[in-house]
């Protein structure tokens, strides 16, 4: 057998890496890590695109694309292209006449003239009188053949794209071929609304007529489709004319058909085309400005193109209830943008479905979530960012990646175990490769490891800590612009103790009219609460039955807020709002205080904003509890939060 290799055409590189969704999820991450909602940051990707080695373009570069097209459609010329042709043949057929007629003197030349005065200015309604003439100009018969010629091609092209050519010579039993399509199919169109059509029925009739169809059909439904768009577009081009232009056109069209013989099959076919696609825009006028005439075969066409792009830019714009990229058609993608578009779709086709198939993201009851999996990458991507703003010669902060998670290295080793997060003891790993007989000879020497050779250095074991971090949810941290930098710090943190110090019991606490403990999977879809109140009296209950379920840990109490307590929980469970706060308010929540101390838990608290009342009680809790009070910039409240946390532990 002979193989031969060649250039691959037609599609994306065979050959091409797997699709790497980690990079779509990073980009999504950047807009989730700023506030944005999962599918907001989902949405916002798609119409954006990917960039780098995946790159595709997106929904925004298709849409800017079809717009342009639709634009210079819309300028490629005027709907009366036919008209204006017709009526210059007919002007043509006329003057020959005349010419013809004006040396002779008989009263019959005489006749004729006066006839030809008499034709009314309608283009359509003087063909049809002019159709009985008996001509005496051979030129003029011959005009006047060529003008119904033009329009026997024209109209009928404008229903079958690609008639025009094969009808170029007026041959009989061309015309005639045609007829006999038209009834093959009205009949097929029947048979199948009774339910009786068959696919063999249709490859039989594409084996008779398949050079009548250039966009080479699969199959009815298909067929069916590409008819109707072209007869709404013709539609829409008489609704787009003016009236008198209208009925021009309107009366050449049934002159013609009338005389071809095709006027009762034309009807049948429109009347069951409207009937399988009312959907689409059968009288909707449309706009052309350009100056160069289009024959009308070519003015349906552009109107069945600005159709086609119309509907296509609705659904790239995905700004409807429930849209999907599934509701993008990749056949009109392709006609309107290429190829290369067609690949790009499948490409964001491909990050939604493979950020689910994945695991990094899930349906849930209609609504789009990041699993547990998705949010612990981009907590390990905020946690990058707050080590790289670190002044690592100042504070000692920096990314560590020599070490165990468990704590300083003893000097001593142990046997590796699956699971182990240890740093391997090169020395000790290669000795026992040594004494177990892995040395290799030959050109090159060498050791062969095996499992067992493996080891690892121990680490001391740290003391775990209980962290409490409490994130103020309330509705000024959107009207400040800090809500999306304390997100991005919760989910640093929980990064951080999940991957340095996992021994560690973290537990996040958010706090608006009340307080709840939020799960590290809804971090990431996290959003402000639109409600009054700052409920910092729940957030410390709830806070300090974390610590009391830990009697053992450290205690580390992270406050994050932009305001003072203005709400309390009262006995019955209820919350109470209070603006200016009330002292039952400040009285309660200062009592909280005094139990963390009492826990020996010292409370920092991060100040978001400089209002002076917030300053006042932050200063009293800092008096009690002895803890310190800090005033970052929303950018680096992660550094802080996260350096802060880490001088606790060492201190620790």
């Amino acid at each position: 057998m002979a193989f031969r290799y060649g250039e691959f055409h037609d599609g994306p590189d065979p050959l091409a890496p797997p699709y790497d969704v980690r990079a779509a999820l990073d980009e999504m991450g950047d807009a989730i890590l700023s506030g944005s909602t999962p599918v907001h940051a989902l949405r916002d990707l798609l119409k954006r695109g990917l960039p780098g080695a995946q790159e595709r373009r997106g929904l925004d570069d298709m849409l800017r694309e079809v717009r342009r097209r639709r634009r210079d459609l819309r300028e490629s010329g005027r709907l009366d292209g036919t008209l204006e042709r017709a009526r210059a043949l007919l002007d043509k057929a006329i003057g020959q006449e005349r010419a013809e007629l004006f040396p002779d003197p008989s009263d019959d030349a005489r006749m004729r003239e006066a006839g030809l005065d008499a034709l009314p200015d309608d283009t359509a309604s003087a063909i049809q009188e002019l159709s009985t003439y008996d001509w005496r100009s051979a030129a003029a018969r011959q005009t006047f053949q060529e003008l119904r010629d033009l329009l026997r091609r024209e109209v009928l092209d404008s229903q079958f794209r690609g008639l025009r050519d094969a009808l170029a010579d007026p041959d009989p039993e061309a015309m005639e071929r045609v007829r006999q399509m038209m009834a093959d199919l009205n009949d097929m169109l029947a048979k199948d609304a009774q339910g009786e059509h068959t696919q063999e029925d249709f490859d039989a009739f594409m084996g008779k007529y398949g050079d009548l169809f250039p966009e080479k059909p699969r199959n009815l439904d298909e067929l069916v489709d590409i008819l109707a768009r072209r007869a709404a577009a013709t539609q829409r081009m008489l609704a787009s004319m003016t009236p008198r232009q209208r009925e021009e056109l309107a009366g050449l069209i049934n002159q013609t058909l009338e005389q071809t013989g095709l006027s009762d099959e034309m009807r049948r076919l429109g009347e069951a085309l409207y009937a399988r696609r009312p959907d689409l825009a059968w009288n909707a006028p449309e706009r052309m400005t350009g100056d160069e005439p289009l024959s009308m075969g070519d003015a349906v066409t552009a109107l069945e193109e600005l159709a086609d792009l119309s509907q296509l830019e609705s659904a790239l714009r995905q700004d409807y209830p429930g849209a999907r990229l599934d509701d993008i058609d990749e056949a009109a993608v392709r006609r309107a943008l290429g190829r290369s578009a067609v690949d790009d779709l499948e490409g964001l086709k491909r990050i939604e479905r493979e950020l689910e198939e994945q695991g990094y993201l899930l349906r849930r009851r209609g609504k789009l979530e990041l699993t547990p999996k998705a949010v612990r990458r981009l907590g390990e991507t905020a946690l990058r960012r707050v080590f790289s703003s670190l002044d690592a010669g100042r504070r000692g902060d920096h990314d560590q990646h020599d070490a165990g998670s468990a704590g300083e290295l003893t000097g001593s080793s142990r046997p590796w175990r699956f699971g182990d997060e240890q740093p391997i003891d090169v020395v000790r790993t290669l000795v026992n490769g040594v004494r177990s007989g892995g040395v290799t000879t030959g050109e090159r020497v060498g050791v062969r490891l095996s499992v067992d050779d493996f080891e690892v250095a121990e680490t001391e074991r740290r003391s775990a800590a209980a962290v409490c971090l409490l994130v103020d949810l309330s509705y000024s941290m959107a009207l400040r612009g800090t809500w999306a930098a304390a997100k991005q710090t919760a989910l640093a943190l929980q990064a951080l103790v999940a991957s340095k110090f996992p021994q560690d019991a973290v537990q996040i606490i958010g706090f608006s009219n009340y307080a709840r403990v939020l799960q590290p999977d809804e971090l990431a879809g996290l959003d402000w609460d639109m409600v009054q109140g700052t409920n910092l009296h729940h957030a410390l209950l709830i806070a300090g039955r974390h610590l009391d379920r830990h009697p053992d840990f450290e205690p580390v109490v992270l406050v994050v807020t932009d305001g003072e307590p203005t709400a309390h929980l009262m006995r019955n469970g209820r919350s109470a709002f209070e603006w200016p706060p009330s002292r039952e308010t400040l009285e309660l929540t200062l009592a909280e205080v005094d139990k963390m101390s009492r826990r020996r838990a010292t409370i920092n608290v991060f100040m978001l904003a400089a209002d002076e009342r917030l300053k006042e009680f932050v200063d009293e809790v800092a008096r009690r509890n002895g803890g310190r009070v800090f005033s970052p910039s929303a950018e680096r409240l992660g550094e802080y939060v996260v350096s802060d946390f880490l001088r606790l532990r060492r201190a620790r």
